[in-house]
């Protein structure tokens, strides 16, 4: 077995469900410090989220300084029962292995780190700064993870010239898309609130349904734009609505609805607050009281299509994988949106078929392959002139 697929079996092996760490970055950091790797365990916590243990490793030897970030947190297994192999067992059967993170994204972290040893041995890693930043809460709140070791790296001195994310960015096969950007996301509340009545007597009560549900429909039917060149069209999508009531003869006193709005580089957290409340004017309110509430952090569009180490990247993986990898931002949002706050950032990992599903698996020379672009890419990183 490969020494990246060694790795993989010992990470997926860790229980990591977020924010649980059980002994993942410990691992990383056991294998990176004889690499040169200086390696610190960061742990954040609070603005009503839960601790989180994160892991800057980072090798300066000056000159560029790329960045590779991922996470060893994963969603949990779901039924048990319904999985063919352990979900934590790492089991390999027939070219395949098996298990929770098998794609998304232990296998990412696991091919980074193990494309580490042949440039350290032959010198080539002391051309460049490498730092690696593996958080254990990306598939959760993600407010303790990332987006703070960023700000505690900064605080620290650390300036990135590029951004690397091990996400499985493949969509058919290996190689065909690498994400130069994601679109934002905000989430949102209205809620609508009326008077709770009899049924049968409508006159001394003022129903917020009617009301909801044409705000529902004003929401629904109004297009946000066409998209442009570097995005497709902002979307919203309710996802609920919800009055709370289980009587079928009690007008309700209030109701709400929640959505979510994935928005290209059109748009941002002021002017889609300012355009949800222009929706909802041309709703008479017939009496009753709303309120739109946005929920923060909002999620920013980002793009790095001008970028020559987004073109190297392109090059590298059209190398090992014989296609031209389609730019894409569609999707929806990763740790990159944190990142492109501080360098321009793409992603490359796997074909992410089988993430976040019962039965989660990643063929084995898949992950060698993956090591196999790592490998290639960071060397010509290193090697280019600022």
């Amino acid at each position: 077995m490969s020494q990246a697929l060694d790795l993989l079996r010992d990470l997926i092996r860790c229980k990591s469900v977020t924010p649980a760490n059980d002994g993942a970055l410990e691992i990383l950091q056991d294998f990176l410090t004889p690499l040169g790797f200086e390696c610190q365990i960061v742990t954040f916590d609070g603005d009503g989220s839960y601790p989180v243990n994160n892991l800057f490793a980072t090798r300066n030897r000056g000159g560029r300084h790329l960045l590779f970030a991922g996470h060893t947190d994963v969603v949990p297994v779901g039924d048990e029962a319904a999985w063919t192999h352990d979900p934590f067992g790492a089991e390999e059967v027939d070219g395949v292995m098996w298990g929770r993170g098998a794609v998304d994204m232990k296998s990412g972290v696991a091919a980074f780190c193990a494309a580490l040893p042949e440039l350290v041995d032959s010198g080539e890693a002391d051309n460049g700064t490498i730092s690696l930043l593996i958080t254990g809460d990306e598939e959760s709140d993600a407010v303790n993870g990332t987006v703070k070791t960023l700000q505690w790296a900064k605080e620290q001195g650390h300036q990135f010239d590029f951004g690397l994310v091990g996400e499985p960015s493949s969509t058919e096969e290996f190689g065909d898309v690498v994400k130069i950007g994601r679109r934002g996301s905000l989430s949102f509340t209205i809620t609508v609130a009326g008077e709770q009545g009899h049924v049968a007597y409508p006159h001394k009560a003022n129903n917020p349904i009617p009301v909801l549900s044409k705000i529902a429909a004003q929401l629904s039917s109004e297009p946000l734009d066409e998209g442009n060149e570097n995005f497709q069209a902002t979307n919203l999508e309710l996802v609920t609505i919800d009055v709370g009531n289980s009587a079928s003869n009690v007008i309700p006193a209030s109701g709400r609805m929640s959505g979510n709005i994935r928005f290209n580089d059109l748009w941002d957290a002021f002017k889609l607050e300012y355009w949800l409340g222009q929706q909802i004017l041309k709703v008479p309110a017939n009496g009753c009281d709303i309120e739109l509430k946005i929920h923060h952090p909002v999620s920013r569009s980002f793009v790095s299509n001008e970028s020559k180490d987004v073109d190297l990247l392109i090059e590298t993986v059209k190398k090992h994988a014989n296609i031209t990898p389609e730019r894409s931002t569609g999707g929806g949002t990763s740790d990159a949106r944190f990142i492109a706050d501080y360098c321009p950032v793409a992603e490359f990992g796997l074909v992410g078929k089988s993430m976040h599903q019962v039965d989660e698996h990643v063929p084995t020379a898949m992950v060698d392959r993956l090591q196999a672009v790592y490998t290639d890419y960071v060397r010509a990183f290193l090697d280019q002139k600022s």
